[in-house]
């Protein structure tokens, strides 16, 4: 029991560094960069699950606000936090939690993979749309326009992405016996 929380917890700060690393790949846009930073969210809810996945946002968005340069541009610190980008930081943690909850509560297959990172996707957007309007103070419609549109498309082929690579990657180490599932221990 103790190794297994151990090896879960391993997971989850491996999924955080990945997170991180992504992160740094950027298109620069003139208001929200476009990164791979919300396909990693996708990758480790849609791999660790709801609990897990969680726990590994938690420790990003927790390295970031103690300083360490995990954030876009290899940012960190509650600035960033506080900033325009702050609201899609503090999403993802929500958005591990549904996208993983929702593949638990149906299966990690690769259709229901789609469907839980897109409503992932969503979460992230509304999230980072609502500090949006606050910080630029903007009528809620301009922050949608600005915090979510540009971003459907890019949002649902990283949703496909994230569900693709996932559910393998999850299969692999499930079948390797370094992702223990429920289903695999009464096996």
């Amino acid at each position: 029991m103790r190794n297994e929380r151990l090896r879960w917890l391993l997971l989850s700060a491996i999924f955080a560094a990945i997170t991180a690393v992504l992160s740094q790949l950027t298109i620069p846009l003139p208001l929200i960069p476009i990164t791979a930073q919300t396909l990693a969210v996708g990758l480790t809810a849609t791999i660790l699950g709801s609990r897990y996945g969680t726990v590994a946002l938690l420790i990003y968005v927790l390295l970031g606000a103690i300083g360490l340069p995990v954030f876009t541009e290899a940012s960190g610190g509650l600035q960033v936090l506080v900033g325009k980008t702050g609201g899609y930081i503090f999403g993802f943690i929500v958005t591990a939690y549904v996208t993983g909850l929702y593949l638990e509560k149906t299966s990690f297959t690769f259709v229901n993979a789609v469907i839980a990172n897109i409503i992932g996707m969503i979460v992230t957007l509304i999230f980072g749309s609502i500090q949006l309007k606050f910080v630029l103070d903007v009528p809620w419609d301009k922050a949608f326009a600005f915090g979510a549109t540009p971003f459907l498309m890019v949002g649902v082929i990283k949703a496909v992405l994230a569900a693709l690579i996932g559910i393998k990657v999850r299969e692999r180490l499930v079948a390797t016996r370094l992702l223990r599932t429920q289903q695999s221990i009464t096996n």
